[in-house]
């Protein structure tokens, strides 16, 4: 047995179908997220029939995708899910929570299908059939149906490998594909092979009345329409689900065995314009294309005679016994036929809805040669100035304003909102808190906001780690919260927005807070912290991010190894990002990030000391003070401060934290910048400008400097350091002898 019924397909459908299983794949992932999310929501709202039919649909949309590409795994056991969601759709059954888990682990089943369908031909291990034989006992047993046989639930390719044999009734089908099914990936005749596994396909006929003159066709539209005649045991939904992976790419209609005339009347008003009668018979069913060509003989036999020839419609009544009223509606359809116009309108609104899947490496590829191009661009502009010629340095300013144009185009390319992230933590918040028994709210705010694609996808992991760890060590349980007159539901909040040219998540609880006392215990006892010494609270705080850190009473699945802080913080700390501890002890935590947008290529402020070139985040930068020598005098480290409109603003020398072998100018500039809503000053030599950054990843060698995130190579072939302006702030902020000093002046010369 194969996953594809390769006796069906020949070797150009079976190079279709191995094309097109990863776009199957990722389409499927997708619905099973909604499909877990749906079910979340339902929990909130059982009765919402809406949402029990989204449900439904993206079952079947699962089922019928999987039937196309032969994974009759996916397709046996979607089937008893779907049968459970068609009874919760039709009010037979009432949507609970034990049905709601049982769901949810049916879908994580779906998951492990979906991800192992690239090998399907391999054999499953025992206990994994036997957990899904399991549950399909209990998908049957919720939905009040007989439990079948262990086999037929564990090893579904028996029981649908086989081909039906010739018998049942015979159905008309007729399908009409849109112009777009080439472009999503999908090939018809892939289709119509896996529709001849139903049964006996005894008719089989292609209109082409739609296709236009060949020197107007385009040759990526589809323009196939096909009537046939399947005899089949199958039902109705089986036939119209051997669709449904192109069903918003198609206009389908099954009529039953023994249709009335009204039947092919609907059928003919649904179908598409069709400029010949006879096309419009055939499609519907009425007639074979045989028939057709036979009366189209006919008609042209009487054409010799001195008589008048008789439409084909009347020849089709009298020859074949067609019924007047189908004609008569075969004819009402032909007149009623919208101007050309109207239709090529319809058909751009469409084209301006359309959506195209890029593979992320494709992108990724063109967003570093991007980079290439902006290093390349600003040596050009380099020289133009250099060469001092208006026309030259004219044209090159065109061509890096349209660089920066392509360079905005293509980075938002790489933006998606984050609330697909954070909504999956619906479920991991749900479980959760079944297990520890406790009972929570989550709360996701600022789903909107996006980030860049590669900065989401490596901030899942420290997110669940830092939910679970709330979950754990944060929120009480309902009777601890109840005594301390808290609701006993605990509130969970994950919200994400902009600032200052980055995106600031926050993860808030109303739980116990960070129990200082027992941190503090623990550090002492691990000889962090010298035993009698009490820190300061924010340092306290922050010992929970040390390494093998916990402050659990015992190991369990979830906490007491003392491993995760710290990795999360080093994750963070890899995509340039900061993460910081809030808590109040008694009314909860609050944990922020604070990422990048985008790692690829920023907006600079270009700066130099000495001899050295350094880059700022432009979104940092607050303002300039140019030429301002009256810095305070600074300590060995090169820290100090600088009055600024009536306040002390900390201010920091590049070359004496660097060490950097220049002498000093006369006059200095100070830059201001802002992180995490403190402000601090960069003293600096020179003011270089706006400068288009492509970030660089540094070297080994200097990835212990502290304050730096990246480099970039500019125009002139030079290197610049990119400034973490978060981590330099932390060494500005700290306050020396005379800042204090400094401070308690401006405080009492302002108090009297």
């Amino acid at each position: 047995m194969t996953r594809r019924k390769n006796a069906q397909l020949d070797a150009a459908d079976q190079s279709f179908i191995e094309a097109a299983l990863p776009a199957f794949i990722s389409e499927a992932q997708e619905q099973i997220e909604s499909l877990e999310q749906l079910l979340l929501q339902l929990e909130d709202a059982p009765g919402d029939s809406e949402l029990l039919n989204a449900l439904f649909r993206c079952a079947h949309t699962v089922k019928g995708s999987a039937g196309i590409f032969g994974l009759d795994r996916v397709v046996a056991f979607t089937h008893h899910v779907e049968t459970l969601l068609d009874k919760l759709r039709e009010c037979q059954l009432q949507f609970t929570p034990g049905i709601s888990t049982l769901l949810l682990q049916c879908n994580d089943q779906l998951r492990t299908l979906i991800a192992q369908a690239r090998e399907a031909d391999v054999a499953e291990a025992p206990d994994a059939l036997a957990m899904r034989a399991a549950l399909v006992e209990r998908l049957q047993q919720a939905a009040g149906e007989p439990a079948g046989p262990p086999t037929s639930a564990a090893v579904p390719e028996a029981a649908t490998a086989a081909v039906p044999e010739a018998g049942g009734r015979e159905w008309h089908v007729s399908v009409s594909f849109g112009a777009e099914t080439f472009r999503n990936g999908m090939d018809p005749l892939a289709l119509l092979n896996y529709v001849r596994g139903l049964g006996d396909l005894r008719r089989l006929a292609c209109d082409t009345a739609g296709i236009p003159p060949l020197d107007q066709l385009d040759p990526e539209c589809c323009h196939l329409a096909f009537e046939m005649g399947l005899l089949t045991e199958a039902t109705r939904d089986e036939i119209e689900g051997a669709f449904s992976f192109v069903r918003d790419d198609c206009r389908l209609h099954v009529l039953e065995p023994g249709a009335t005339i009204a039947d092919y009347t609907r059928l003919i008003e649904a179908m598409p314009d069709n400029p010949r009668l006879g096309d419009i018979l055939v499609a519907c069913g009425a007639i074979t294309r045989a028939q057709l060509q036979q009366g189209l003989r006919t008609q042209s036999a009487m054409g010799g005679t001195d008589a008048v020839v008789p439409p084909i419609g009347e020849i089709l009544q009298s020859t074949l016994g067609v019924s007047a009223q189908v004609v008569n509606a075969a004819l009402d359809k032909q007149h009623a036929q919208k101007p050309a116009a109207t239709r090529d309108g319809a058909a751009a609104a469409r084209d301006d809805g359309r959506f195209i899947r890029v593979q992320a490496d494709r992108l990724d590829a063109v967003i570093n040669l991007l980079g290439e191009l902006v290093i390349a661009g600003a040596g050009a502009s380099l020289l133009a100035r250099q060469t001092r010629q208006g026309a030259l340095i004219e044209a090159n300013g065109q061509i890096s304003r349209l660089i920066e144009e392509i360079r905005a185009g293509t980075l938002q390319l790489r933006m998606v909102p984050i609330g697909e992230t954070l909504s999956r933590f619906r479920r991991v918040v749900r479980d959760t808190a079944s297990e520890l028994g406790k009972e929570v709210q989550l709360e996701i705010i600022g789903g909107e906001t996006e980030l860049d694609k590669s900065v989401v996808e490596r901030i899942a992991d420290p997110l669940m780690h830092l939910v679970r760890n709330a979950l754990d060590h944060g929120l009480e349980t309902p009777e601890q919260r109840v005594a301390t007159g808290k609701p006993a539901q605990g509130k969970l909040t994950l919200s994400a927005r902009h600032e200052s040219g980055s995106i600031l998540i926050r993860i808030d609880d109303d739980g116990r807070g960070i129990q200082r006392d027992k941190v503090l215990e623990r550090a002492w006892e691990r000889g962090l912290v010298e035993r009698g010494v009490t820190p300061a609270d924010a340092d306290i705080d922050r010992l929970i991010f040390e390494p093998g850190f916990s402050t659990a009473e015992k190991v369990t699945n979830l906490s007491g190894r003392g491993v995760g802080m710290d990795v999360v913080r080093r994750n963070i700390e890899a995509l340039r990002g900061t993460v910081s501890l809030f808590s109040e002890p008694g009314a909860g935590s609050r944990i922020e990030i604070r990422l990048p947008l985008t790692l690829a290529i920023i907006d600079g402020f270009l700066i130099g000391v000495g001899s050295s070139k350094f880059i700022f985040p432009l979104d940092a930068v607050v303002e300039v003070i140019e030429n301002r020598p009256t810095v305070s005098r600074l300590d060995a480290r090169g820290r100090g401060f600088v009055e600024l409109r009536g306040q002390v603003l900390p201010v920091v020398s590049l070359r004496a934290l660097y060490a950097l072998d220049s002498q000093a100018p006369d006059r200095t500039s100070v830059v201001v910048l802002g992180a995490g809503g403190r402000r601090y000053g960069v003293m600096v030599d020179q003011l270089l400008g706006q400068h288009q950054t492509v970030i660089k990843p540094l070297g080994q060698m200097f990835r212990s400097l502290r304050g730096m995130s990246g480099s970039s190579i500019l125009g002139n072939g030079e290197v610049a350091l990119i400034f973490d302006v978060n981590s330099l702030s932390q060494l500005a902020a700290e306050p020396t002898a005379s800042t204090r000093r400094a401070l308690k002046h401006h405080n009492e010369g302002q108090a009297s």
